[in-house]
């Protein structure tokens, strides 16, 4: 069973790091239009800014109903990278335990 899941444990943590990524180019890229340096009438722009809304909203939209809003920052993108960083070190932990045979 453990030669099972171990790699399927490496992908899941892979597709969190590929997640905190994209979250990261999507908060950099508001930050981008919010201050005028890049401008959303530019179709590439657009359209990367919108797979990265579809890829993260989903995500966020939870943790902003529960957590209050603090004016400017957005503080549900924080727990959320928090959150992503326990996902993936418990899944690194029990994928240590895997392959020790513990």
């Amino acid at each position: 069973m453990s030669s099972l899941l171990a790699p399927l444990i490496e992908v899941l943590i892979m597709i969190i790091n590929l997640y905190w990524w994209c979250l990261v180019i999507a908060i950099v890229l508001s930050w981008l239009i919010s201050f005028n340096v890049v401008n959303l009438r530019n179709r590439a722009v657009y359209l990367i800014n919108d797979a990265l809304y579809r890829i993260t909203e989903p995500a966020l939209k939870p943790l902003r109903r529960i957590i209050p809003s603090a004016g400017a920052f957005d503080l549900s993108a924080i727990a959320l990278f928090i959150l992503l960083w326990l996902a993936e070190r418990y899944l690194s932990i029990y994928h240590l335990y895997l392959i020790s045979g513990l």
